[in-house]
């Protein structure tokens, strides 16, 4: 028996997104509409495939490139937020929180179902899109996906999943 565990990480210059956000806190807070330069990195964990490695890094980089370029450019926009109403039509997608309204080009925007575009939970729905290509393509067993996004220079937050 050992006691060796296994990661490998990712975390690039260009795994980044500029994106616009706003988040509610404290009850009846909302932020204003801002943006910011977000930061990704990911990490796998598990054990050994027959090739010695946990993951293949090139694999985990460009799965997470792919993400980074969906959410690039874009206002994110919670659906799952219990006061915040996003309504998606064809050509704009308008959001609500309380008398303050926002309309956006529907081209402008993602729809994240998420209950707020915190960067903690940017992380998970990141880990999740994540999941399914590390169970397809694991040469070995995958302990857990940790994913770290950094919204602010020095400001991070992740998410670790076990798997």
């Amino acid at each position: 028996m050992t006691n060796e565990r296994f990661r490998v990480r990712v975390t690039k210059d260009h795994l980044v997104f500029s994106a616009a956000h706003f988040i509610t806190f404290a009850g009846n807070i909302c932020e204003r509409l801002h943006g910011h330069n977000w930061r990704v990195a990911a990490e796998v964990a598990g054990a050994l495939d027959e090739n010695y490695y946990v993951f293949d890094f090139i694999a985990l980089r460009d799965e997470l490139q792919a993400i980074v370029d969906e959410l690039d450019h874009r206002v994110l926009l919670p659906t799952e937020h219990a006061e915040i109403k996003v309504v998606a039509g064809d050509r704009e997608v308008e959001a609500t929180f309380e008398e303050r309204r926002w309309v956006f080009p529907r081209e402008d925007c993602i729809l994240l179902p998420l209950e707020n575009t915190t960067a903690e939970l940017i992380a998970r729905w990141i880990g999740r899109r994540l999941e399914d290509v590390v169970h397809q393509k694991a040469g070995a067993p995958v302990e857990s996906i940790r994913v770290d996004v950094e919204e602010n220079f020095g400001q991070w937050a992740t998410c670790e999943m076990s798997l």
